[in-house]
């Protein structure tokens, strides 16, 4: 079974509150978590995203698509990064998620099924 796991932050808040020595110590934990998942065979594919000022918001309004720069203005916290897992059952992927969850706010779990939902 695929999952994505995806990771939630703030992360100007975190790069002002956090030491140098923090987010070193995250890099590394990603890349060792990246490391043991592809040696256990679970490894599908893994990307940090970059910082939400980045962002576009692409809207339609009244039948016109509108482009607007960066997120919800309302969200704090947005997407950091995902990982995609082929792993045995849920419970595996929330043991996986389990462990990213100490160096993130929140980490949203979801199936990814191989074709259209109902298949």
């Amino acid at each position: 079974m695929k999952y994505m796991l995806m990771m939630f932050g703030d992360g100007a808040t975190m790069m002002e509150s956090s030491s140098q020595e923090w987010v070193g110590e995250m890099i590394e934990f990603m890349l060792a978590f990246n490391a043991e998942l592809t040696e256990a065979g679970e490894f599908v594919e893994a990307r940090g995203l970059a910082d939400p000022t980045s962002a576009k918001t692409v809207r339609l309004v009244d039948g016109r698509v509108v482009v607007t720069d960066g997120p919800f203005a309302e969200a704090k916290e947005s997407l950091a990064g995902y990982w995609v897992l082929e792993v045995a059952d849920e419970q595996r992927a929330i043991e996986r998620a389990g462990q990213i969850v100490v160096w993130a706010e929140r980490v949203e779990l979801r199936q990814v099924p191989d074709g259209p939902s109902g298949q």
